[in-house]
């Protein structure tokens, strides 16, 4: 026996049309069989026929030619960037995790050994490169015998000021061999006894000149021998000049 051939394949369309087709044959045949159907009702009829009609041909249409249909187009899902725009529109930075450093060690603390030594002094280091200040010298004095009398003489010192600058005050003292001889007649200065010594300073606002000398007078009264002081110093500096 030849073998029978394969049937067609039907498709949703042509199955469609079939219904449509057989539904409006059996609508038909209804109300053909029935005398008091109104023309009303076969208006509805055939415009329910209709409607079903163009609605199965627009199906057909679409299962024949669906790359004609305008595809949807979907929006994509935002992505990570731009779930935290900005409104205007500029992606907002998106927010990096703290680094944390490690924390530093603590640096130990300082021994007593390590710490700067104190400085105590009060005095001033002079700096290096600088030449300290000289001591200013010392006042000089020379004492000398002018003239001798019976029972007393006279007497000069010269008080000298080495310096550049005014030496405002001095202390002139004479130390004579015994107290029963006196001073008197002193000019240049203010004379005070304490026993056999004698102490002499200057007039009030009385100062020697820078690099000038000053001059002391007075009398020794009391002897003529064995008179002569055993002691001149100015400003406990030895006098020059005296008698041996």
């Amino acid at each position: 026996m030849p073998a029978t051939p394969p049937q067609p394949r039907r498709t949703v369309a042509i199955i469609l049309l079939d219904r449509v087709v057989a539904l409006v044959a059996a609508v038909r045949r209804v109300l053909t069989g029935r005398e008091d159907v109104s023309r009303a009702t076969w208006v509805a009829v055939v415009a329910a026929l209709g409607v079903l009609i163009a609605t199965a041909v627009s199906v057909v249409g679409v299962l024949r030619t669906p790359e004609k249909l305008t595809p949807v187009t979907l929006d994509p899902p935002p992505s990570v960037e731009q779930v935290g725009a900005s409104p205007s529109g500029t992606p907002r930075a998106q927010a990096r995790p703290a680094v944390t450093s490690p924390a530093a060690p603590a640096s130990p603390p300082a021994s007593a050994s390590s710490a700067p030594p104190t400085v105590t002094s009060s005095t001033r280091p002079t700096p290096t490169g600088a030449t300290a200040e000289p001591t200013p010298a010392a006042l000089g004095a020379n004492f000398a015998i002018t003239d001798n009398a019976l029972l007393s003489y006279g007497a000069t010192v010269t008080i000298s000021n080495p310096r550049s600058v005014p030496a405002p005050g001095w202390t002139l003292v004479v130390t004579l061999p015994r107290e029963s001889l006196g001073i008197s007649g002193v000019e240049g200065a203010q004379a005070s006894r304490d026993g056999a010594v004698w102490t002499f300073v200057p007039d009030p606002n009385a100062q020697v000149p820078a690099s000038a000398s000053v001059r002391v007078t007075f009398r020794v009264n009391g002897s003529l021998t064995g008179s002569a002081p055993k002691a001149c110093t100015i400003d406990g500096v030895a006098c020059s000049g005296l008698p041996n």
